[in-house]
């Protein structure tokens, strides 16, 4: 393990705190978006045991280009190529139609490299327990249910990467699919 990696794990925190500060969740009590992406970073950690500091600091900074503006750039500069790789694999192009977004998601993600697959299950693991226990403000059953077919169908191109991973998912989704019904 890097002897740097703390230092760059809590400067990736600040600096995806600054650029998400105006954000909230969707959730009922509108939480601070910051939640999420260190959720993600903490779920690939604890339950996924990915000690890779480079694929942690993607975790926190993935939705950084997505949701804020931010470039690939001034990742690359703060926190190095392959990170700013990483994010890269795992951003939809917003100026897409969204129907188109989900789609490319579904295809692309067999393609993605290793790094960008697991960032990407721990992020559908969180935005899944956050659905079916803390769904956002007026998503009725049957979109919530839409959301976990689909998600579904994007874990299905991220398999043989973390098998306790991949089995939680299966557990979430079976979970909320009996939940919803």
């Amino acid at each position: 393990m890097d002897k740097d990696f703390p230092s760059q794990l809590l400067r990736a925190i600040s600096f995806a705190a600054k650029k998400h500060t105006r954000q909230r969740r969707k959730n009922a009590e509108q939480s601070p978006y910051i939640e999420h992406p260190v959720q993600v970073a903490q779920y690939l950690w604890e339950v996924g045991g990915v000690r890779d500091p480079e694929i942690i600091l993607a975790a926190v900074l993935h939705d950084t280009i997505e949701d804020t503006g931010t470039t690939s750039q001034e990742i690359s500069i703060e926190f190095g190529d392959r990170v700013a790789g990483i994010v890269v694999e795992v951003t939809d192009d917003k100026s897409l139609p969204k129907h188109e977004r989900k789609q490319l998601q579904i295809e692309h993600a067999p393609t993605l490299t290793e790094a960008a697959k697991l960032v990407k299950l721990a992020d559908k693991i969180c935005n899944i327990r956050d659905v079916v226990d803390d769904p956002p403000q007026g998503w009725d059953i049957q979109r919530r249910n839409e959301y976990l077919i689909w998600a579904q169908s994007v874990v299905n191109g991220l398999r043989g990467i973390n098998e306790i991973m991949e089995r939680e998912f299966e557990e979430i989704v079976t979970k909320g699919l009996k939940q919803l019904s």
